[in-house]
């Protein structure tokens, strides 16, 4: 309904439609983009560049995913391409290199000292099994649904989240 709403021809439907789209998008969009770069400011700006990018290119829409998933990738795109700039122009020996290091501080975190030692361990994977983890384990995102939104065959994506669960796991258990 929504999608038919977008290509509206009047302007003020097209508006109200997608102002609605991101109502509905929003927190899943917000916490997938949270969970991979940490900061609640730099979520909401990734999230406004999405949904700018998203207006902007309504038209290259071609419906061969639903719109969630589009506006998801565009989503992940975003992040991933904040994360590199910022490791570019962040040094490893920088206090700035440990994103979770500010969590205890951040007003919108309450977790407790496991929660800050599992976001440590996410923390320390690459960026594309981060990705994949949070997905499958806080998202609870099918397989079949992240190979259409990354582009990654299901086996892949299966691969990398064990992987991930590895880490984690030997991570958690080092800090015992």
């Amino acid at each position: 309904m929504i999608c038919r709403l977008l290509r509206d021809s009047d302007e003020n439907v097209r508006k109200k439609a997608f102002g609605e789209m991101v109502r509905n998008f929003s927190p899943r969009i917000y916490w997938q983009i949270r969970r991979l770069v940490f900061s609640h400011d730099d979520a909401n700006d990734i999230m406004q560049e999405t949904f700018i990018k998203v207006w902007t290119s309504l038209s290259s829409f071609r419906g061969d995913s639903s719109l969630f998933t589009w506006v998801y990738r565009i989503a992940v795109n975003e992040a991933l391409t904040f994360l590199r700039k910022k490791k570019n122009n962040v040094s490893i020996d920088s206090p700035e290199a440990d994103y979770v290091r500010e969590l205890p501080t951040d007003a919108y975190f309450d977790g407790d000292e496991a929660q800050i030692r599992f976001q440590k361990a996410i923390s320390t994977l690459p960026d594309k099994q981060r990705l994949v983890f949070n997905m499958r384990y806080f998202d609870e995102m099918k397989y079949e649904d992240m190979s259409k939104i990354l582009g990654t065959s299901v086996g892949a994506l299966k691969a990398s989240y064990h992987i991930a669960v590895t880490k984690i796991t030997a991570n958690l258990s080092e800090a015992d």
